[in-house]
């Protein structure tokens, strides 16, 4: 418990460098954080910056949830822009999946997941280096196919059988989320198909293999049109947290707390949200 203290304190120092790291070598996107830092900081930030830069180099690799692919992509590019020397790796996949990877040995420094229930298998099992932070929510949509041909617009329309539905399986973050909205709505729905993360079940809409599945908003937004999204009141039943922590095993603690100082910092909260993640 002391470590783990010790640990998120370091966490708290580390954040503070990252958001001044971020700060100092972004664009536009990030003026306001940076029009808020004081003259009298700046001279700490940028020597704080310049250390943390030094310090953190290397191999980093991260669990993350299948919705956070597009965010984390980019956050890759932007942490290595920030800290030369460092190369980002990730997994994206299915929270359960990964989790279960990470408690049976697989090779992870950081592990971002799309729910509390999943990390808590990484925390049981002690595989945290430090405290798990909320860092994001989501919500669910119904997403359909462009023109909406079947002209869905409620959530108890997805159990007609006239329409084909995709849903997450009810062990990975998007399928659980559904099954507490869907008993909210007092809605029985039978998928053609449970698939094993989010991703997947958008794919089943863009080919129009299925008339509409249950995916996050995040999701939607980030299909470009491929897809369109439709509101559900139900869905504020089932918002998702996203926690997100370095790992005990880690071969490059450093980098792990910083990359997780990074996803904490006020400039990457700001994409989060442009990315329609909710704060968390």
């Amino acid at each position: 418990m002391a470590n783990t203290r010790l640990r998120t304190a370091a966490l708290g120092a580390t954040a503070a460098a990252a958001l001044l790291a971020l700060t100092a070598c972004s664009s536009s996107g990030t003026t306001t954080a940076s029009s808020t830092a004081s003259s009298a900081t700046s001279s700490a930030a940028g020597s704080a910056s310049a250390s943390a830069s030094a310090a953190i180099t290397g191999k980093l690799t991260v669990f993350a949830a299948a919705s956070l692919k597009k965010t984390f992509t980019q956050f890759g590019k932007e942490f290595e822009a920030a800290h030369p020397g460092t190369t980002v790796t990730f997994n994206f996949g299915g929270s359960d999946t990964l989790a279960a990877s990470i408690v049976s040995g697989a090779p992870a420094d950081v592990f971002a997941s799309a729910s509390t229930a999943t990390m808590a298998t990484v925390t049981k099992a002690s595989d945290n280096a430090a405290a798990p932070v909320n860092f994001a929510r989501n919500s669910l949509e119904i997403a359909v196919v462009p023109g909406n041909p079947k002209q869905i617009t409620t959530l108890q329309q997805l159990s007609s059988s006239s329409v084909k539905v995709a849903l997450c399986a009810k062990t990975v973050p998007c399928g659980a989320a559904a099954v507490k909205a869907l008993a909210a709505a007092k809605v029985t729905v039978t998928p053609v198909t449970y698939e094993q993360d989010v991703t997947s079940a958008l794919t089943k809409v863009e080919l129009k293999e299925v008339d509409a599945a249950l995916v996050y908003r995040t999701d939607v937004q980030a299909a470009k049109g491929k897809v369109l999204g439709v509101d559900f009141a139900a869905a504020q039943q089932a918002v998702t947290s996203y926690p997100i922590a370095p790992l005990t095993h880690s071969s490059n603690s450093a980098a792990a707390d910083a990359f997780t100082a990074f996803v904490l910092s006020a400039p990457a909260q700001q994409e989060l949200a442009a990315a329609g993640f909710q704060a968390p």
